[in-house]
Parts: structure tokens; sequence; C-alpha cells
């Protein structure tokens, strides 16, 4: 009794403006009471109007009272203060802004803890014991605290809604089934939610289900990111190490030929240079012998010059009559052309990793499983055999709404795989026609020229009739003559900007082969001219 006291003692000392204990307490001519600068901030927003009014009572004042402190009011808020505060238990807790108040509280409103759906209120812990201890109460449905309550009143007859009309798919009241949807479909509130549970609890299992599902797929797709990428870095690492390997072969093989060309050279530029000697000495001695020769052709008598003559000795054999042999400036070409047939070979093995297959074998081994994206597929357009045939129904399907779905009247559809590097599918077809195609992903869904295949520069396709062959790309049409299939393969080297098509039989014949380049990676596509007429990828491994 004497915590309530104090409570009861709060809540009259307490300011309604601020809810907090009176600061220098004033009381203003209609008798209620403010704290000096609570009520001081409220009359100043007033002050245009002229008019003074109570935040309580509403009654107004003018001119604008003067304000002077209850000293008595103030006494008592310091008296109350020595106390302390009193404890806040649960059932005492204040109801804010956001918060469901007390529909019994007087005054101040305590937080609801419960709305009752057969009283249409809200109560507090308090108020709503009643809800515990009477018999007939006991049977009303709480519910957490609720601030839509009266929406489950009928604006037309102020009665509870506890009917459901299937008719009109609305919540009425007991009246409203007798009246105006009267012979319509009524049942329950209570019926139809139990049916609506059970269809939301089948949706949550076909929910779960495929997040079950979809948690799955990622995770094999992580696997095989992780596998992709591991692979890729391991052949990085291999090349890396065979092409240092290679480097290092080259430079060791570099130096040996460097080595052997000055070794080489060494020995035939000493050579000549012992020749070059010898000679210039042979040269030094004819010209002694020549001067002798001069000088004792000069002799005038005859006796001497006789006498002289004798004694000049013979002259030997010239030292470059055997030895010197003069070769043609081409002393290293034989280096020159054997690295040149190197280089050469070297080239050719390197190129021989980009070249096409030409065998339906070599194709197969840069098979791609391919599936078309559901999302992409014209309404038109039937995908089975696990997103791997289309089949043109000549009447719409039940698709959501999506981006990405091609409109319009062309039944075509796009692959969810996204082809980068050296790729070869085929596909199976029946009908009077299809387009076998590429394209990027950014082709237009909508228009009658963006979006159809072969009609832009974003996608390259195949026509197949029965008899004939078309090839298109940016609306220029090319004929092509080749052997009528109904498989025709794709090959895309995407890196190389390679595109060609084949007819697949018993051997395989190339219709039409693209060179370009590819900004971004493409998507495999088809497109099926009339009712009932099929493409299917094929499962090649």
């Amino acid at each position: 009794m004497a915590q309530k006291g104090v409570q009861l003692e709060r809540e009259m000392l307490s300011c309604s403006i601020c809810l907090d204990l009176l600061k220098d307490p004033v009381t203003i001519p209609c008798g209620h009471s403010y704290c000096m600068d609570c009520i001081k901030g409220f009359w100043d927003g007033e002050d245009e109007k002229k008019i003074h009014s109570c935040p309580q009572c509403r009654q107004s004042f003018t001119p604008r009272p003067v304000l002077l402190k209850n000293t008595m009011l103030a006494a008592l808020v310091e008296e109350l203060k020595k106390t302390g505060p009193p404890p806040a238990p649960a059932d005492l807790c204040y109801a804010g802004a956001e918060d469901v108040a007390c529909d019994v509280c007087t005054g101040r409103k305590l937080r609801a803890c419960k709305s009752c759906l057969v009283c249409l209120v809200s109560y507090c812990d308090k108020h709503l014991q009643s809800h515990y201890d009477v018999a007939q109460l006991k049977k009303h449905k709480l519910v957490e605290p609720s601030k839509k309550l009266q929406e489950n009143i009928c604006s037309r007859h102020d009665e509870v809604m506890k009917m459901f009309c299937r008719t009109d798919q609305q919540c009425i009241c007991y009246i409203c089934s007798v009246d105006e949807h009267k012979g319509h479909d009524t049942v329950s509130a209570a019926a139809e939610r139990t049916e609506r549970q059970r269809e939301l609890e089948g949706s949550r299992l076909n929910i779960q289900q495929r997040i079950q599902d979809g948690e799955k797929e990622v995770k094999l797709l992580q696997q095989e990111v992780e596998a992709f990428n591991g692979s890729a870095d391991k052949a990085v690492e291999d090349s890396e190490k065979m092409f240092t390997e290679l480097i290092r072969l080259m430079e060791k093989r570099s130096s040996d030929v460097k080595q052997q060309v000055r070794s080489q050279q060494k020995r035939e530029v000493s050579r000549v240079k012992d020749l070059q000697e010898k000679l210039e000495q042979e040269i030094s001695e004819l010209k002694r012998r020549d001067a002798e020769l001069k000088l004792l052709s000069h002799t005038e008598d005859h006796n001497q010059f006789l006498h002289s003559y004798p004694s000049l000795s013979a002259l030997s054999e010239p030292t470059h009559s055997s030895s010197i042999n003069i070769r043609p400036l081409s002393y290293f070409e034989d280096v020159t052309a054997a690295l040149s047939a190197v280089r050469d070979k070297l080239q050719d093995v390197l190129r021989e990793e980009w070249t096409n297959p030409t065998t339906r074998a070599g194709f197969l081994q840069y098979s791609q499983e391919i599936t078309l994206d559901p999302n992409t597929a014209n309404t038109g357009l039937l995908l089975s055999e696990g997103n791997r045939k289309a089949t043109n129904m000549g009447q719409q399907q039940s698709y959501s709404s999506h981006p990405d779905r091609f409109t319009l009247g062309y039944p075509q559809v796009l692959s969810r795989e996204s082809l980068t590097g050296r790729c070869y599918w085929e596909v199976e077809w029946r009908g009077t026609g299809v387009n076998v195609a590429v394209a990027y992903k950014n082709i237009s869904r909508a228009g009658r020229t963006e979006c159809l295949f072969g009609h832009n520069d974003k996608s390259w396709s195949l026509v197949c009739k029965q008899n004939s062959y078309i090839f298109r790309y940016n609306s220029i049409s090319t004929p092509v003559s080749g052997p009528p299939s109904s498989r025709v393969g794709v090959y895309l080297d995407h890196r190389a900007g390679v595109l060609s098509f084949y007819s697949v039989s018993e051997t395989m014949t190339l219709l039409h082969r693209v060179q370009t380049t590819f900004t971004q990676p493409l998507h495999a596509g088809v497109y099926l001219y009339n009712q009932g007429a099929t493409a299917e990828f094929s499962k090649l491994k």
C-alpha cells in the first residue's frame, strides 16, 4: 500500500508535458501545474496566436499569465525526492509512442501486454487478470498487443467480423452473411484460417524444398568453381614451369651457339693473322731483293755484273700459293639457317595447339552440355528433358514475368551456360525449320529486329529448313549449300573468334564458318518456326 501511495504521489507531482517530477513548479490560473521551463516553452509556441492555453484542459488566457514558483509544490517535490525512486514493476511500465496502451487504464496509461479478439480491447497485466480468473473470459482469444483491433469491427453493422465470404474474398460479420452476402459461399473465419494455414504450410514446405535443392545446386556449383579454379591454377603453374624450362633451355642453347661462334671466330682470325704475317715478311724480303736487282741492273762494268749475279739466290715459292683460300662473306650463314629452321619448327608446334579439329572425335573432346534457361524462353515454348528440349506449342505457357524473357511472337530461347574457350554442341531438330544460333547475353528481349536471332550485331544464326540453309548476321542473309540433316553441330573457338556450323550425319560437312572477334561470352540459342517443331541439345558425353 505504501508503494502505491508513493506512486500516486509521483503521478500527482509529475509534469504532464515532460512526464517527469516537477522542476520549479508553477500553477497557472486554471489550477494545473507544470515545470516552469515546460509551460514557458509551450506558450512560446503559441505567442503568434496571442492566446495561451492549458495543455490539459485547453482553457485559454489573455494576456499571457505571469508565472510564479509554487513554493508548496516545490517543497513536496523535494520531500518526495528524498524517498528515492520507487521500483518499476512490470505492471507499471508506461506506454510509449510506439507501444499499444491499455484501453482500461485512466490517466497515464500503462503498456498493454495482451489484446483480446473477443472484447476487442487491449489490457495491461493488471486489467488482464480477470481473463485468467473469470470462467467466461477464459474462453476469449488473447493475442500479442495489436493496434489494429478496430479492423475486426464491421463498419456497416458495428459487429465483430467472425465470418469469411469466399465469394468476395473478405471478412464479414454475421449480419453481413444473411444480408448483402446472402447466398454467398461463407464460412467461419477460423475455418478459412485453417484452410489457408494448410495452404501456407504447403507453400512453406515447397519453398523449403526449393531452398534445399537450390543450396545443393549452389554447393555443387561452388565445388565445380573450386575444381575449375584448381585445375586452371595447376595448368598455369605447369605451363609456367614448362615455359621457364623452355626459356632456360633456349638461353643455354643461345649461350652455346654464341660460344661456338666466338671460338670458331678466334681460330679463323688467328689462322688468317699468321698467314698475313708471313705474307708481309715475304713482301718485305721481295722488296729488298728487287732493290738489289735494280742496283745490279744499273752496273756498267760487265765483269762486275757477271761476278755479282750468281751470288743472288733463287726466289722461294710464294706462301699464299696454296695456303690462302679466299671464301665468300657467308661464314656463319649455316648457323643462321639452322636457327631459322628451329624457330620455324617451334612456331609450328605452338600454332598447332590452336588449330581446329578435323574429325567428329576431335570435336567431341570439346563437347559442351547445353541446358536452356526458362527465364529467357518465349511463352510459346515448352521446355522438357531437363531443359534440353524446346517445343513450339502454338499457345502461351504459364511462365512468370522475367526481364530476360523474349516477348512478342518470336519463339526463341537462350542457354543457361555462358560459352567461352573452345566448345562444341549438337542440335537435333524436327519441323519445318529452326534457327540454330549463338548470341550475347545482352541481346534485346523485345522489338521486331533487335531481339530476333541473326537480325542484329549481337547474334549469329543458321536457318535450317528441310532442303536449304541460310546464314544470317546483322540482317544480312547468306545462302549456304550442304547436305540436309536433322542434326546440326556448332563449334566455337571464342578466343580465336571462330564459329562453325556443320551438317552431322555419318560424316561431318562444314556448312559455314565465321571469323570475327567476340567481345563477350556467348550463349547458345534456338528459334522454332512452326507449331509442333522441336529442337533438342544432344547429350554428347
